[in-house]
């Protein structure tokens, strides 16, 4: 771990904050009041899913050697019943379905436990209770009721005047900054903080999903890590694969940021998100807060989980 890892993990801890037994976070962060106020913005009734659909065209293309699109397979048809290979009483039928896919492959949060450093994860917890069974520790199903919150969107490419942020480019405390006083918008204590970069939108321009999983991206600075702490941030999601910017910031580390908001912070990260069709409505009404609702499914000993996050407006 670099000098400035280390230095940057140590100012934005979490340990003990909220005892030597806490699992969850910065979830923590998120009151009552908070979500009674979060509510409160709901004026439209508008509900934007913030998810990518999870089907054989996901973002996955071979990049990651452990990540492939979900499998969607049918276990009982209409046709298993026509043909008469099923039979129930008074004709009735039913259709049955299983899906296989990593936890990591669409939209998703990562649990506390998806990352650790020199051998242990958020809250001091050694890295050997994530085993064949699952985590034992920072479970993904240690947060099933806890992501209700107020969201903020940050669109910086309608801030910058772009279609899309270059891969590679790491937007900096300076544009996240801008990016809210344009908006007429304040970050908060138990915020879900929602950044767009645009990089959908560029796969979509493209009609491909390239090296997206994987490859190079835009995405948060190194330096945003204190930011983010300072703000009492519940969770953070973005538009990429990785949500921080890539090819990485700090010499011979791998994800710096992910090293930083996981083990130690304890923040909610989420990827894959698709951010488009609320950006350009937050940009129609001048509105970029919302009810944010984004549960992961409560799988025991889960690293990560899929999720369909909810925007109302």
């Amino acid at each position: 771990m670099s000098d400035l890892l280390r230095e940057t993990a140590s100012r934005c801890s979490n340990w003990g904050k909220w005892g030597p037994h806490d699992e969850r976070g910065t979830l923590n962060y998120i009151k009552p009041e908070t979500i009674v106020q979060a509510a409160g913005l709901v004026k439209r009734g508008a509900v934007f899913s913030l998810a990518v659909p999870f089907d054989s065209k996901g973002p996955q293309t071979g990049n990651h050697p452990r990540r492939f699109n979900p499998i969607h397979r049918m276990m009982l048809t209409g046709g298993d019943y026509s043909s008469g290979a099923v039979k129930l009483p008074g004709g009735v039928g039913f259709s049955d379905d299983m899906i296989i896919m990593p936890t990591h492959c669409g939209t998703q949060w990562d649990a506390l436990s998806h990352c650790f450093v020199e051998g242990q994860m958020y809250n001091g917890y050694d890295a050997n209770e994530i085993s064949s069974q699952g985590a034992r520790r920072n479970g993904i199903e240690k947060m099933a009721n806890g992501v209700v919150a107020r969201g903020v969107l940050v669109d910086m490419p309608r801030l910058k005047n772009v279609p899309w942020l270059e891969p590679g480019y790491g937007i900096s405390i300076a544009d996240l900054d801008a990016a809210i006083q344009a908006e007429h918008v304040d970050v908060r204590t138990g915020d879900a903080l929602l950044v767009r970069t645009g990089h959908i939108a560029m796969c979509r321009d493209k009609g491909a999903w390239g090296d997206y999983a994987g490859g190079d991206a835009p995405g948060l600075a190194f330096d945003t890590a204190e930011w983010v702490h300072r703000r009492e941030i519940a969770a953070v999601a973005t538009d990429t694969w990785g949500m921080e910017v890539r090819p990485n910031q700090v010499p011979g580390a791998l994800h710096p940021l992910h090293q930083v908001f996981l083990p130690f912070m304890g923040l909610l990260v989420g990827e894959i998100f698709d951010l488009d069709t609320l950006a350009d409505d937050c940009a129609s009404d001048g509105v970029y807060e919302f009810l944010f609702v984004a549960p992961p499914l409560p799988i025991t000993g889960g690293v990560g989980s899929p999720i369909n996050p909810l925007a109302i407006k």
